[in-house]
């Protein structure tokens, strides 16, 4: 036996609960800190279970973001800012660099004939522009101008060249103006099979209620005038899909249907779909852009004669 193994033999017929009994509170506390397995290098645990809790004073009620802040923003403000060593006088030390002139060397010298040093001489910079762009001297100038001078018989560069290469002007595209339909007005006039009305167009109009959709997919049901239906960019999901399913079935005069750029999976694609090869008189579906990032397309039937 060695004599480690002899050493531990003493520890062997101890009482441990015996020992407990007499530890003071202080002492047990102290024990409680020692036995805590923490891990200060592991920085996937919270900080409550990577160092002890030594906090001693009792707590002060939950948290108060503003107040903290608050707290945070005044002692800021009070406590007094740190002077520079130097202070800045604004004085300016040094000399500008100014790049010494290289001399060309006799070789590198180009002597060209009397009738084009004095072209070149009055040349302006439209002119020079184009004379690099013909010589193949792309990269003195941008894209527009290099093309601009290879394409035309003329000189249209209104700019010199310039190493700094400048996007176009583009004229700005104004947005389109937002979808004056009124929502409650269209669902009656829809009800009433008002025969003036041929085309429902809700187009982008995001904040329409499911179930003002879902009365309106049921009114066309039964409406014989309207001949477009359109639904783009509203925000529908499945359960819309599934209303112009049931919309499809009973329907006998709907031709065109637009439901591009909303949230319908694959399945309210495949109910709209199926609901297709009962409905006779629709020529036109538009399903393509989901947002459910399901393959989408649109198709066009052929109206068979009647």
């Amino acid at each position: 036996m060695s004599s480690y193994q002899k050493e531990l033999e003493k520890y062997r017929d101890i009482d441990e609960d015996e020992i407990l009994r007499t530890l003071s509170p202080e002492e047990l506390e102290q024990l409680d800190c020692e036995l805590q397995e923490m891990d200060p290098e592991n920085m996937l645990l919270p900080a409550g279970l990577r160092q002890r809790d030594q906090t001693k004073k009792s707590p002060t009620g939950p948290l108060d973001r503003d107040a903290l802040l608050q707290y945070l923003e005044q002692q800021a403000l009070e406590v007094k800012e740190r002077d520079d060593l130097v202070p800045f006088t604004g004085e300016k030390k040094g000399k500008p660099y100014i790049q010494p002139k290289r001399e060309i060397p006799a070789q590198e010298q180009i002597t060209l004939e009397p009738e084009l040093e004095e072209a070149l001489a009055h040349a302006t910079d439209a002119e020079m522009c184009d004379i690099a762009a013909i010589l193949g001297m792309y990269t003195l100038m941008s894209n527009k101008q290099y093309y601009d001078a290879i394409c035309s018989g003329e000189i249209c560069n209104t700019e010199g060249i310039s190493s700094v290469v400048q996007p176009d002007k583009y004229k700005p595209v104004p947005d389109e103006p937002p979808n004056p339909t009124n929502i409650e007005e269209m669902l009656k006039r829809v009800r009433n099979n008002d025969k003036e009305l041929q085309e429902v167009n809700l187009n982008n109009i995001q904040d329409i209620p499911i179930p003002m959709l879902s009365e309106l997919c049921e009114a066309m049901k039964t409406n014989t005038y309207v001949r477009s239906f359109s639904l783009v960019a509203t925000r529908s999901g499945d359960p819309i899909a599934n209303a112009v399913a049931d919309m499809l079935r009973e329907n006998r005069s709907l031709q065109s249907l637009n439901i591009e750029s909303n949230f319908i999976s694959s399945t309210g694609l495949m109910a709209v779909l199926k609901a297709v090869r009962e409905n006779a008189t629709l020529t036109e579906l538009r399903v393509d852009n989901q947002g459910s990032q399901v393959n989408t397309f649109s198709f066009t039937r052929e109206k068979q004669a009647t």
